[in-house]
């Protein structure tokens, strides 16, 4: 029986999710501006547009929210473009994985360029059949649809696919579909780490384990 993987990027295969904590603090330092202490636990939790009106006014910017906006994407996608790296040991097990045949697909919250752009760097956009992202599918990792065209592009059945991903929302959709699910810890999800170990058919801290997890998989059945 065949098998497909699916991977979240951030916190997943690269280790990014300080730039979405950090990202706010960045595009007001280059301003040269400084930022409040918890701005970036602010931010977590707003949408752009939210995050830029808040930036905005806190900040007495002479800038539209779009302009804003814009700045932030900016600068997040210099960062994708320049200095996110992967987590230890995720490039091998991808290339395992495909030295093994194994489709794979991307999917992800983050827009198409900056995601590109990382992959592009670190050479390792040849391993994915597909790049999807929720802004270009039209919803969220809350509701299946990334996932149904995941497998739609590997032709996989849920019950011959596996999501790495390291957020809970995000694994509970894809238990709801059928798809097995592996846990990733990554440090910006650590209050949910009980509950993604409690969803998920396989958890690991790390890719370390990398050289098990593949027999793991396919014993897994």
């Amino acid at each position: 029986m065949s098998t497909g993987f699916i991977f979240d990027v951030d916190g997943t295969i690269l280790d990014s999710m300080g730039i979405w904590m950090n990202v706010g603090e960045l595009y007001l330092k280059d301003m040269g501006i400084k930022a409040e202490p918890n701005l970036g636990e602010i931010l977590f939790e707003m949408t752009m547009n939210e995050g830029a009106e808040y930036i905005q006014k806190k900040y007495n910017l002479n800038l539209t929210t779009e302009e804003i906006c814009t700045g932030i994407n900016n600068r997040v996608y210099k960062f994708y473009e320049k200095e996110a790296m992967p987590k230890p040991k995720v490039i091998d097990f991808i290339e395992q994985a495909y030295e093994n045949k194994i489709p794979m697909t991307i999917a992800t919250s983050t827009d198409r360029p900056m995601i590109e752009a990382a992959f592009k760097r670190l050479h390792i956009d040849k391993y994915f059949k597909k790049i999807f992202t929720t802004t270009e599918v039209g919803h969220g990792k809350d509701k299946p649809d990334i996932f149904i065209k995941a497998m739609e592009e590997m032709e996989t059945t849920p019950k011959q696919t596996w999501l790495f991903e390291d957020g809970a929302y995000s694994i509970e959709t894809a238990k709801q579909l059928g798809i097995k699910t592996i846990g990733i810890y990554d440090p910006a999800s650590e209050k949910d780490q009980e509950k993604i170990r409690n969803l998920t058919n396989i958890y690991i801290k790390n890719w370390t384990e990398h050289k098990t997890l593949l027999n793991q998989i396919q014993n897994n059945k």
